[in-house]
């Protein structure tokens, strides 16, 4: 797609014609609050974005994170000026979810057409809020559910996402686009989609914030599904408060959507952030997901070093998930991917395309060269045959068991903390769609927040050869404010250098 960018003088220019404050025309508004300055601030950055996505995204190093964007993003972002908490921010959106302008195809060529004229609730959320949605981000295809030896970062619509700190590096998770735009400074905000880790794990390597609300914070309508216990949207941004910002305009409730009906939300995610204090605060430090990597393991020392400086009070816990956990995560999942993604793909508006998940397997099988070239849909054909109810039940059951009443419930109560904590994930590793992704390290301890639908944040806290490498804070049900103030704590206290993107490839250093 191709724009006419304004440019920054032109834009200031027009914004002395626009409804928008008096100090925004001054060098040094004598009476703005700092959210006001911020406000404007982006206001006047919209073209910059849009140049910022044709020479990386679209040419140079091809970040390759942004499917489609507005031209005119800059005309409705002055418009949305005076409207809520955003004020006319620009957000990316991943390509799960609804928007009315363009198609929504989770990355599969089955759904390139799937314009429903449509906006997701959370989008709506946004636009009522005053966020202008800038564009569409590419994602690991179907949200990294097809097959257990995918490529995260690739999809058939929008090819290979790469990472802004090393291009040949993978940008991890399904929210590869989301989180690799944001790290190359593309937009204010992006929103991505999580089941487990497809928020957190982009943010880490990418070196940004994301943050995995509690499961019915955010509506789930409209967008493409995998599971109705685990998915959820978020946000994805530079520092927390931003995260905060995002997450107060896209929470509310959905008739739709009944885990919404449940939330306890707070009116505003930023409030108390700025005078958040850890001040005697006990913070469990789970030592089993540090992993066997020496130089993750210092960045963390580093965190927990800041934390206490901040006043934070560290207990050890030692922590090892039931086999039990691995055993029924995955028929889980196989289960409402099939429920989910049936009623999603029947009700969508219009003629044509698959109507559920048996017609995408034979999508896919009749167009294997484009689909399929470099790994399968094995567990989308799994997923086809998990059709045992009370299996399903029985192993959901477990799990709740297991990652909230025997997993992050007790690990909080019988260690009296407020919080647990470890590394994210470890550096992104080599990106290689022969043999797949490799996770490695045993590093973090996400999957219990994502499969409890808890609270989970995650901060930069440095890098390894210049690869950045997240700090997770997780949290009980519904205390997403507590977990977003404690990671602007964290945030405020960080000692470790943070890496700049390089648009490169990797190079040790001093090369």
């Amino acid at each position: 797609m191709t724009t006419t960018a304004l440019g920054r003088p032109a834009l200031a220019l027009l914004l002395a014609t626009t409804a928008v404050p008096a100090f925004a025309q001054s060098a040094s508004p004598p009476v703005a609050t700092a959210s006001d300055r911020a406000a404007v601030n982006e206001l006047l950055a919209v073209d910059e974005y849009i140049l910022r996505i044709q020479a990386l995204d679209d040419a140079g190093p091809r970040i390759n994170a942004v499917i489609d964007y507005d031209p005119a993003a800059s005309v409705k972002a002055r418009q949305q000026f005076a409207t809520g908490p955003l004020k006319g921010r620009t957000v990316l959106v991943k390509d799960n979810v609804e928007i009315a302008e363009w198609p929504t195809t989770a990355g599969s060529l089955a759904l390139k057409d799937n314009a429903t004229g449509r906006d997701a609730p959370l989008i709506a959320l946004l636009r009522k809020n005053g966020g202008v949605v800038l564009g569409k981000t590419n994602l690991s295809e179907w949200a990294n559910i097809r097959s257990d030896n995918s490529t995260s970062g690739w999809s058939a619509v929008g090819g290979l996402t790469r990472n802004p700190h090393a291009i040949d590096r993978n940008t991890c998770g399904s929210s590869s686009g989301s989180g690799a735009a944001i790290a190359a400074g593309l937009a204010w905000g992006a929103i991505g989609t999580e089941t487990n880790g497809s928020i957190t794990c982009p943010a880490s390597v990418g070196g940004i914030v994301g943050f995995k609300p509690s499961v019915g914070i955010v509506s789930r309508t409209h967008v493409v599904p995998i599971s109705s216990t685990q998915d959820t949207a978020g946000p994805m941004t530079k520092t927390v408060y931003d995260a905060a910002l995002l997450l107060t305009a896209i929470a509310g409730e959905d008739r739709s959507d009944p885990a919404t009906l449940e939330a306890k939300r707070v009116p505003d995610y930023t409030a108390g952030l700025d005078t958040a204090s850890l001040a005697g605060v006990r913070i469990g430090v789970l030592r089993s997901a540090v992993g066997s990597r020496a130089d993750v393991k210092a960045l963390f020392e580093t965190a927990l070093a800041d934390l206490t400086r901040a006043g934070a009070v560290l207990v050890d816990i030692e922590f090892t998930p039931s086999g039990e956990l691995w055993g029924a995560s995955l028929p889980v999942l196989m289960y409402e991917l099939r429920v989910e993604m049936d009623k999603y793909l029947a009700a969508r508006p219009g003629t044509g395309g698959p109507r559920s998940l048996a017609d995408v397997v034979a999508f896919n099988t009749a167009n294997a060269a484009a689909e399929m070239r470099w790994f399968g849909q094995d567990l989308f054909e799994r997923a086809l045959e998990t059709t045992d109810a009370e299996a399903y039940a029985k192993n959901l059951a477990t799990l709740r068991r297991l990652t909230r009443a025997e997993g992050i419930d007790k690990l909080l109560a019988d260690n009296q903390v407020r919080f647990l904590v470890a590394p994210t994930t470890g550096p992104a590793w080599s990106t290689d769609l022969v043999n797949g992704d490799n996770f490695g390290g045993r590093i973090g301890a996400g999957y219990l927040a994502a499969i409890a639908g808890y609270p989970h944040l995650t901060v930069p806290m440095g890098a390894v050869e210049g690869l950045p490498v997240g700090f997770s804070i997780m949290g009980g049900q519904w205390q997403d404010h507590e977990v977003l103030k404690a990671g602007a704590v964290y945030e405020k206290a960080r000692t470790a250098r943070l890496p700049a993107p390089s648009f490169r490839v990797w190079r040790p250093a001093g090369e």
